[in-house]
């Protein structure tokens, strides 16, 4: 099965909304990609809550797109937005918002990636065999890949979002499968970054949190090993 390729009328038009939208912001406000550029690479905590409550009541909605457009881009760790929304808006409300966005995110960076680069991907992939069986496999075991990646705590959520997008996985497992797999990965990356920040009030929690996010890497490694395995000759 071939992915399909764009319209090339249509990629041109998508292109130039892209850089529309991008010129209007910056016309709004000129300082908004440096200033949040420089914010979001210094990864400091506190900076970034005081700038997301500065939007006032448009803090939520700032927030979420803010999480979107960082795991469309890959950069910087989302870590650093979803501590923050989780000291903002309280640990619940604030992991529920991250997960979302960054959901919305990933699927948005997935149709962008396979809409303007599945041409040169398919050049690639045809000129080499290993990915040929590897984008063979996605098209009947990706979910289960998908899903099994996306469980993972810190792993780069821009590498799975490429992968994704040259692969054979359909759009729909590709959405289930990262909407269901990022729940618990932001939410024990969100936990370990508030309570390491609160490490004098939440020290137990913070140690119990850390070995349940060993565990969970341990049995997703244990499970991928064992489906590799062989099976046994009787």
């Amino acid at each position: 099965m071939k992915l399909n390729l764009p319209v090339p009328g249509i990629k041109s038009a998508m292109l130039l909304m892209l850089l529309l939208l991008c010129g209007i912001t910056y016309i709004l406000n000129p300082d908004f990609f440096a200033l949040l550029w420089q914010i979001l690479c210094r990864g400091d905590i506190q900076e970034t809550v005081i700038y997301i409550k500065s939007f006032g009541s448009w803090a939520v909605l700032f927030s979420f797109i803010l999480v979107v457009l960082v795991n469309m881009i890959g950069f910087p760790p989302t870590i650093i937005l979803s501590v923050a929304n989780t000291f903002i808006f309280g640990m619940v409300p604030g992991i529920l918002l991250s997960w979302l966005a960054e959901t919305v995110g990933v699927i948005l960076s997935f149709l962008l990636l396979r809409f303007f680069f599945s041409e040169q991907a398919q050049k690639i992939i045809a000129k080499h065999a290993a990915l040929q069986k590897m984008n063979s496999f996605s098209e009947h075991n990706g979910f289960q890949g998908m899903l099994i990646a996306r469980m993972i705590p810190y792993f780069p959520s821009g590498l799975l979002n490429a992968l994704g997008a040259v692969s054979q996985i359909s759009l729909i497992d590709y959405s289930v499968s990262s909407l269901i797999g990022k729940l618990p990965s932001t939410a024990l990356e969100a936990f370990i970054g508030h309570d390491a920040m609160m490490a004098g009030e939440h020290l137990h929690r913070l140690i119990f949190v850390i070995l349940l996010t060993l565990v969970v890497i341990g049995v997703i490694h244990y499970y991928r090993r064992t489906k590799k395995r062989p099976p046994e000759k009787t």
